[in-house]
Parts: structure tokens; sequence; C-alpha cells
């Protein structure tokens, strides 16, 4: 380890290593000390290798039937504004695919066989698009409804917002609220957002004019996106 101390810990935090109390730590630590988060962020890449140890499995081919319902529902009217931002989710989803995958065999099975007893209740993502160096860690607390987003790299433009939305099927994007300049920020989820992030919907950042969007549905690009996944 470069440093020992918070490069091991946050190695340790994504190959899940630590007991039910360590992993609830680092969590807040990601929260509010953007200098760890970008270390766990940095070691989740690092371990995303691991996939190429297993070898491919053909799933159900209902999995890719519902996966094509969640990206491309047609429940909500088409237009141009949510074509494109479907369309910036899928080329996010194909980026981020295999990191992700080695994230979850790295976290999530030794997670589950550790069976705490107390279980967690934070959702987390990780969010990031193609062609963007936009990318936040975002941890969701349903307890209080509050939605904490660390930010590891990225620069919004002079007189440009940025603005998190849920997605969620195929019903239209509910705008979370514009996300504040700073390394670490908080953000107090709407109602009717919520329920959306209990079910783990998908996170979208957008660029938006100041102030956000003036549509109330993404007018700007997505330069950020995940799914968020409870550990």
């Amino acid at each position: 380890m470069p440093d020992g101390g918070d490069d091991l810990l946050a190695a340790e935090f994504v190959l899940g290593a630590l007991d039910a109390d360590g992993r609830r730590a680092a969590a807040r630590r990601i929260e509010s000390e953007p200098d760890f988060a970008r270390r766990v962020e940095q070691w989740e890449m690092h371990f995303a290798p691991l996939a190429d140890a297993y070898e491919a499995a053909e799933p159900p081919a209902a999995v890719k039937a519902a996966i094509d319902r969640r990206i491309f529902a047609t429940a909500a009217p088409p237009g141009p504004q949510r074509a494109g931002l479907l369309q910036s989710l899928a080329l996010w989803r194909g980026l981020a695919a295999a990191a992700f995958a080695a994230l979850l065999i790295a976290v999530a099975v030794p997670y589950l066989a550790s069976r705490p007893e107390q279980p967690q209740t934070r959702l987390v993502a990780s969010l990031a698009a193609d062609g963007s160096e936009v990318r936040y860690l975002a941890v969701y607390d349903p307890g209080d409804g509050q939605l904490a987003l660390s930010h590891v790299a990225g620069d919004r433009s002079a007189g440009r917002d940025f603005e998190l939305w849920t997605i969620e099927g195929g019903d239209a994007p509910v705008s979370v609220g514009i996300v504040p300049a700073g390394p670490a920020v908080r953000l107090a989820v709407p109602p009717e957002a919520r329920a959306k992030l209990a079910k783990g919907a998908t996170l979208a950042i957008s660029d938006e004019p100041a102030g956000g969007s003036p549509t109330g549905q993404p007018t700007g690009p997505v330069i950020s996106a995940g799914d968020l996944f409870q550990l």
C-alpha cells in the first residue's frame, strides 16, 4: 500500500474485508471525505480486472427482456428529450458493466457471507458516463431521505448547473434537485423520488442551464449516471 492507513482501509472496503461496523464507518467517510471517496473509486477500478477470471455465462432469455423493458419502455410518451436521456444511459451501461460486475463479486459476496445482525439499509452508486469526466459517488439513506454525493472528478461549465434525476422503468425522470458545487454535498430527496430510490432506481445527472431545467425534464446531456445497490 502506498501509505497504509486510508489506502489500506479503502482497499479492504472494496474487497468486502471489513466487518459490519467497519463498513458503516467507511461508508460515512465516503459521504463526508472526498479524498477517501477518491481512494475507494481508484480501488474499484484497480480490482475491476478480477471479473476477467470468471467465465462468461449465458443468462436466461427473460433477463434481457426485463432489461430491455426497463431501458426502452414506452409507457411514457416518447419525446426528443427522453430519447436522448435513454440513449445516454445505454452508453453509460456499456462502459460500467465490467467494472461493477467485479465490484459486486468483490464486495457483495463477502458481505452476504458475513450475515451481519443488523442489515445494511443504505444504497450506493458510482456515477459515470461515456465521454464525460464527471464522476460522483452517491450514498442514499432511506431512513432520513438524505442523499450524499462525493464529487470525484469533472467540473461544471460557467453558467451551468448539474441536476440530479431518478429514473425507474418507463416512467418520466423525477428531479431530486440541483447538485450544489462542492466536494461533498447532501440533498433532501423529495417524497415523489424517495419511493423510486428505495426500489433501486437509476440516478442520472444532466447538464442544465443555471437554476435547473426549465421544462421539468432533462434538457441537457447526461454527464454521469449509475444504478443504486444495497451493500
